[in-house]
């Protein structure tokens, strides 16, 4: 079970072993779902309306956004920005569950609330979440302009985008969207703890059924689906206020927009995009979440079991 559980004959594990195992399940998970990340930085920046039926932008569809980034810009673009986004996620996934496992481990011991109920999860996991993002938000700011740059390329590498960004736009712009980040992200991972706790419970009590990593798996999809569709929005601004200041590269693309902080940028949204605006990408952002959230805490529970396997042997 992920996070501290006084009940567990293993023995705890230790900050440094929950990073550790933590960073191996985000390197592992964005090496396997950066395509669809990139497809849904894309939706996410279009000004104009995605839709197979009324065709307006560059992109309609999913299937049609990975021919035309294929044809284009050729298969190794599925992957640009994949060098910040594993930095992101390594540090990311080391961030988060350290510090998860930690609040609910100081829960056990200086509380009397159950440290494995959902609600302690949810806290617990937001505040985890919180602490990671502003660790890591420099490397998410670098994803997105990697992803969101077309042909001919803006940055040539992460080194020259670094020194580029600081000396036109100076070192704030590596925390451009922090606000709608951290909205978005407490109850989002909050909610992804939460409903992995309960889905993880129902399966353990059907486990003739549901065994294992596919337990996990499971769990963690579902929970991935529920809490980003009720947090979207939030990510789509974020997305949108990252770019501002990187407007040349974004002109072979249809419209672009400059805002000035979240509020002018979700009203604008708003007003000039309709409430469809503020779910732009979806489609591509549910099925990454669902393999993402899935696959994370697959992979962090193999990587848990790998490292008490070998401490139990030694």
């Amino acid at each position: 079970m992920v996070g501290y559980d006084p009940a567990s004959r293993s023995e705890a594990l230790t900050p440094e072993e929950a990073a550790l195992a933590g960073s191996a399940a985000g390197m592992v998970t964005r090496a396997l779902i950066s395509p669809l990340d990139v497809v849904k930085i894309r939706f996410q920046l279009q000004i104009e309306q995605v839709s197979s039926w009324k065709p307006q932008g560059k992109y309609s569809g999913v299937v049609q956004a990975f021919r035309c980034i294929l044809a284009e810009e050729g298969p190794a673009s599925l992957w640009k920005g994949h060098v910040p986004a594993q930095l992101l996620s390594v540090l990311y996934g080391a961030v988060q569950f350290a510090t998860f496992e930690a609040l609910t481990e100081l829960v056990h011991k200086s509380q009397s609330y159950n440290c494995q109920t959902p609600g302690v999860h949810f806290l617990c996991g937001g505040i985890a979440a919180c602490s990671a993002t502003v660790a890591c938000q420099p490397f998410d700011t670098l994803r997105t302009r990697f992803a969101a740059q077309g042909e001919p390329k803006v940055y040539r590498n992460l080194r020259h985008a670094v020194y580029t960004m600081y000396c036109k736009e100076g070192a704030l712009t590596f925390y451009r969207g922090l606000t709608p980040t951290l909205v978005a992200v407490f109850p989002y991972a909050g909610l992804q703890f939460f409903f992995y706790n309960i889905l993880k419970t129902l399966l353990d009590s059907d486990s003739g059924t549901w065994k294992g990593g596919l337990q996990s798996l499971l769990s963690g999809s579902i929970a991935g689906v529920i809490s980003k569709t009720m947090t979207y929005p939030c990510d789509l601004f974020k997305k949108r206020l990252q770019v501002g200041g990187f407007e040349e590269a974004r002109l072979s693309f249809g419209q672009v927009r400059t805002y000035h902080g979240f509020v002018d940028c979700m009203v604008r949204i708003a007003r000039e995009e309709g409430l469809r605006g503020f779910f732009k990408g979806l489609s591509p952002s549910l099925l990454k979440a669902s393999l993402s959230t899935g696959f994370t805490f697959f992979w962090y529970e193999f990587f848990v079991s790998t490292i008490t396997s070998l401490k139990g042997s030694q």
